[in-house]
């Protein structure tokens, strides 16, 4: 299983939200360049980059930040989501040194141009964002909960040719309270030849065993790293295994 720390910007600076609330935000000194160069330095392979700016403005905003990320930690397979609403925020986020793009929004408001891009760059290339509030898809920035079904949403689009899958539990976003293993779970178990990766609460290495346990690809790892609840040391163990 992989783990995938996550950076998540707001104005070019590392911050960490609570259940979306961008009122609820704590922000780092370190910047995200450095930041990623240090999971790279401690052996991370992966970083799940999110824009937070351009998931409210609906367009990519902090493409720059990613640029100096990608540039600092060149070694590491960057996955880039917020604001990702048209062709030109897809060209600039792979240009930007993206290696995969994160689309959630897209895939609920439009699905003619979510499969236009999934033919253009592969499956591969994109990871389709199924954030979930009490297991309705949620969208734009968690700001709007729609009433599509998780488990329909994500039949519908493995049918489609969709091979990745970052489910975030918004309930256990940010709140170190443990992750949703009951619900990844059932993902394993109703699509068991996606590549699921878990987002949302994880808040100990205790959380990350029980994920690696289910066989999902990959887990995120945000506030408990950032809080030291969970230390590069800890990962460093749990990566040799």
């Amino acid at each position: 299983m992989h783990i995938i720390p996550a950076i998540d910007i707001i104005d070019g600076k590392c911050v960490r939200l609570q259940q979306g609330d961008y009122g609820a935000k704590t922000e780092y000194t370190a910047s995200p360049a450095d930041m990623a160069l240090r999971f790279q330095d401690a052996g991370l392979t992966r970083l799940h980059v999110v824009d937070l700016d351009g998931a409210k403005a609906k367009r990519v905003v902090n493409y720059r930040t990613l640029e100096q990320i990608t540039r600092a930690a060149e070694h590491l397979h960057v996955d880039f989501g917020g604001g990702l609403q048209h062709a030109d925020d897809v060209r600039i986020a792979f240009e930007c040194g993206a290696r995969q793009i994160t689309l959630g929004s897209i895939a609920v408001k439009n699905r003619s141009l979510f499969l236009e891009w999934l033919g253009e760059y592969g499956a591969e290339r994109i990871i389709l964002a199924a954030d979930v509030n009490n297991e309705r898809i949620a969208v734009s920035g968690w700001e709007e909960v729609t009433e599509i079904s998780l488990m329909e949403f994500l039949a519908e689009y493995e049918a489609a040719g969709v091979k990745y899958a970052m489910c975030t539990d918004i309930s256990k976003d940010g709140m170190m309270q443990g992750t949703a293993v009951d619900l990844y779970q059932r993902l394993r178990e109703e699509r068991p030849k996606m590549h699921f990766i878990a987002s949302g609460g994880v808040a100990s290495m205790q959380d990350v065993e029980r994920v690696a346990e289910l066989g999902m690809f990959g887990v995120i790892i945000g506030k408990a790293l950032y809080e030291g609840a969970i230390t590069l040391a800890d990962l460093q163990v749990f990566m040799r295994g």
